[in-house]
């Protein structure tokens, strides 16, 4: 019983890395946490013409959907949890965010720079 259970937790580590490979092939990653309605930090700066990872936390109460329309995506994410997703590659610029349940005040944007 313990070598099946050893087995299991194994496999699941591996499986696990194997997920997050890419984040071993150098790709950028932003963390945004939502707190009382709000993203934290409200402005990230990211690297033009290469995908990111964007790591969402919620510590709300309350389901809320990350959407924008300048990144075409929309991603659901319930109290207490956390998604990841990618974006880009962006061209520099700005692109605009807001939790779709709170507009008001959950609102954000990611800044894409050239590489200098």
């Amino acid at each position: 019983m313990k070598r099946l259970t050893v087995r299991l937790l194994a496999a699941a580590l591996i499986s696990g890395l194997a997920a997050t490979g890419s984040l071993a092939a150098g790709e950028p990653t932003v963390t945004l946490t939502l707190r009382d309605h709000r993203f934290t930090p409200a402005t990230v700066t990211v690297p033009a013409g290469q995908r990111v990872q964007v790591v969402l936390i919620n510590h709300d109460r309350a389901t809320e959907e990350f959407d924008s329309h300048d990144l075409r995506i929309e991603k659901m994410v319930t109290p207490g949890a956390t998604v990841r997703f990618f974006i880009g590659p962006l061209r520099p610029g700005t692109y605009d965010f807001v939790g779709e349940f709170h507009p008001r005040t959950a609102q954000g944007r990611i800044v894409a720079v050239a590489a200098q």
